[in-house]
């Protein structure tokens, strides 16, 4: 399963939001089946923050583990959060290149 990060803005921002969303996602999480990855994809999305990211990835990590793959990314902001949050939890994430 393939999620586009854009559907939930463009600016992704705070603690509040990022909780938000995730909540949001819950009912699409289900249908993730046993063996199958997630793909997160940021295409679209401006800016991410630490706090956002910290309420939706950490604990969709913590539910699904290693199939969790974040798509690559060219975004400067998306790099340094994802930087920030592998470093604060120490456990890297799982990417892959788009083609």
């Amino acid at each position: 399963m393939k999620l586009q990060l854009e559907k939930f803005g463009k600016t992704l921002i705070s603690r509040e939001l990022g909780s938000e969303a995730f909540k949001a996602f819950q009912s699409t999480l289900r249908e993730l089946s046993k063996d199958e990855e997630l793909e997160i994809d940021f295409s679209g999305v401006l800016t991410l923050s630490p706090s956002w990211a910290d309420e939706f990835l950490s604990p969709l990590f913590d539910l699904i583990g290693s199939r969790l793959v974040l798509l690559s990314s060219d975004n400067l902001s998306v790099h340094a959060t994802l930087r920030i949050l592998q470093e604060v939890n120490k456990r890297p994430f799982i990417y892959k290149q788009t083609s």
